[in-house]
């Protein structure tokens, strides 16, 4: 039994992951962040990396550390009703409701806009997103060598062409770093932390940590510990890059309100200052680059939710489910980006309570001997705080109030710490963890799921 790998091994993993997550989001909302924290930057940018780094990590620790072989499984130990509705939720959130369309909005912001304009109306995008998905859908039904070569040497390109970019910033910066802007006003560590929220990166590493743990299995390593190691050490390497590349983009988004404004999203960001630097041919190469980028990871997506759905639901099949999803996935990129990221939120909002308290209930399992008492109970709590939170979110979005909803608000706010902050639902839960555990231990309470290696 092999317990270690080599150097090189891991390297190749974590690079396979960051290619993964590596997508529309990480694009585009480090670049935003950087235009409207202004002088605020760096708190904002620590909140940021905290749920954009440091939580995927976690998700694909969990993972490992739990010896589960999928999401389903793990989320099984709170009900496997709940389990596979909490998967299918998670697939479709990083599927086609809102990041396979994000692939197709983003590659059209920042390759196609740079050269029909931000008042070419719904045409062109209309055009480039039937020929994206269009070409999606062609290669995730018929899956080819292609897609695999073009990710593999994709990915390092990203990296190359994103650090020469991030290097003229640097030493040449495209301006000063302007003032705060509203949302940031305010607690921008919070708010930061927040918005690392939309990568949805945290949630999608606990379907990506599969495909690491069946690389590391691959190379030989069976045992839980070399599993956790080789899961470690990779991760590792993935998180590295992906901040370095945050903290890059962010510092272009910080500098370029001076000289280009203040954008509606972060996607035209990288084009401009491509252009500025570069000129036409660094608008070119940014738009061949980031197109393919966002093309691969559309087909990764609709890929990984065709296979889970046909597992479920078996007689509709693979090639219907893809069908259905990039079509569906088509309509709704064509509401553009600024829509896409805005009714994202109040989902995000609901989902990432449930997803982060897995997470502490994953690795303090043994401590309560797996009892789904304290699983219940602390997915309960962030189920009624996430709910409520993302229903304000979507008041907010859609510029109205629910009115039954305002005194349940009011009552979060007076005794939940944190709560507008956005973050209301930690203590409670933690606090329900505790509670619960104490009691689960004193009655002699345990579970022992199938996956757990006592």
């Amino acid at each position: 039994m092999q317990e270690k790998l080599p150097f090189s091994s891991y390297l190749v993993i974590g690079v396979m992951l960051f290619a993964l997550f590596f997508g529309a989001g990480n694009l585009i909302f480090p670049a935003q962040l950087g235009q409207l924290a202004g002088d605020q930057l760096w708190p904002a940018l620590i909140g940021f990396l905290i749920t954009g780094v440091g939580l995927p990590f976690l998700s694909v620790l969990a993972i490992g550390y739990s010896g589960s072989r999928n999401l389903q499984e793990l989320a099984s130990r709170i009900h496997p009703l709940y389990g596979l509705l909490f998967s299918a939720v998670l697939y479709l959130t990083i599927g086609p409701f809102f990041a396979a369309p994000r692939t197709g909005a983003v590659a059209y912001e920042i390759g196609i806009i740079p050269f029909v304009g931000q008042d070419a109306g719904a045409l062109p995008l209309l055009l480039f997103t039937f020929v994206f998905f269009g070409v999606t859908l062609w290669l995730s039904l018929n899956p080819a060598k292609i897609v695999d070569r073009v990710g593999k040497f994709l990915a390092p390109g990203i990296v190359v062409l994103l650090l020469i970019l991030i290097g003229f910033s640097v030493f040449n910066p495209l301006g000063g770093i302007g003032e705060v802007q509203a949302p940031y006003a305010n607690g921008s560590f919070v708010k930061g932390f927040t918005e690392g929220y939309n990568t949805m990166d945290a949630i999608a590493a606990l379907v990506f940590a599969i495909i690491v743990i069946s690389a590391v299995k691959g190379m030989g390593v069976t045992s839980r510990k070399g599993i956790l190691n080789a899961t470690f050490k990779s991760g590792l390497t993935a998180i590295v890059l992906l901040g370095v590349l945050y903290i890059g983009i962010a510092w272009i988004g910080a500098t370029s309100v001076e000289k280009f404004g203040l954008f509606k999203t972060g996607g035209p960001v990288l084009s401009s200052a491509a252009e500025h630097y570069f000129g036409p041919f660094g608008t070119i190469l940014m738009a061949v680059v980031i197109t393919l980028a966002c093309l691969t990871t559309a087909i990764g997506l609709m890929t990984a939710c065709g296979e889970y759905f046909s597992l479920i639901v078996p007689k509709i099949g693979y090639k219907a489910w893809v069908t259905i999803f990039t079509v569906f996935s088509f309509v709704v990129a064509n509401f553009g980006l600024s829509k896409i990221i805005t009714y994202s939120i109040p989902v995000l909002m609901f989902l990432y309570p449930l997803a982060i308290s897995l997470l502490l209930l994953t690795f303090s399992s043994r401590l309560f001997h797996h009892s789904r008492l304290v699983y219940v109970a602390a997915t309960a709590v962030a189920f009624v705080i996430g709910l409520i939170d993302g229903l304000k979110s979507l008041a907010a979005s859609l510029e109205t109030e629910f009115g039954w909803l305002n005194p349940v608000i009011h009552l979060f706010e007076e005794y939940l710490p944190l709560y507008s902050d956005g973050l209301g639902w930690v203590v409670p839960v933690v606090a329900v963890m505790l509670i619960t555990g104490i009691i689960s231990r004193l009655l002699g309470l345990s579970s022992e799921p199938a996956s757990v290696e006592a």
